[in-house]
């Protein structure tokens, strides 16, 4: 009785058929995962956003100073337009903790400053836009342009 030495040629050609098949389904679930991913980080930005302009704005108001253009932050300072943070790095880029290069690109030079995913073909689809407060007792606008995860391709 002649005894087997390993798998045949047919079982070989069986099992490759096989994993064939499941990395056929699996790549497309996979490769639309970048969309959401995207549109989570630019959900995180604006939660973060409006809790900083919040957590600054609370700061103006604690500190009893009506006139004041700055708070401090976990020790920083955080320079303020009509006591919520100014639409700078050293406003709300410090009340939110925000840093280029994390994930993400910052605009400060344009109004509203924008906050972009990294990845993003079209900025102005997928992106959290910040409008600092125009008046006394009036809040900033924080606005998300994307309405889903298809607008962050």
């Amino acid at each position: 009785m002649k005894q087997q030495q390993g798998f045949t040629l047919i079982e070989l050609i069986v099992v490759i058929v096989i994993l064939g098949i499941l990395a056929a389904t699996a790549l497309p679930r996979f490769a639309g995962l970048e969309k959401d991913a995207r549109f989570a980080a630019a959900k995180g930005v604006l939660g973060s956003v409006q809790s900083g302009s919040a957590l600054a704005h609370a700061a103006f108001l604690t500190a009893g100073s009506g006139a004041a253009t700055t708070v401090t932050m976990e020790g920083q300072t955080v320079n303020l337009t009509n006591g919520y943070p100014a639409a700078t790095a050293a406003g709300i880029g410090m009340a939110a903790g925000l840093v280029t290069g994390q994930g993400y690109t910052i605009n400060y030079a344009v109004t509203p400053i924008t906050i972009t995913p990294d990845g993003v073909t079209t900025a102005a689809n997928c992106q959290v836009q910040f409008t600092a407060a125009s008046a006394a007792g009036a809040a900033p606008t924080v606005t998300l342009t994307a309405t889903s995860s298809a607008n962050c391709s």
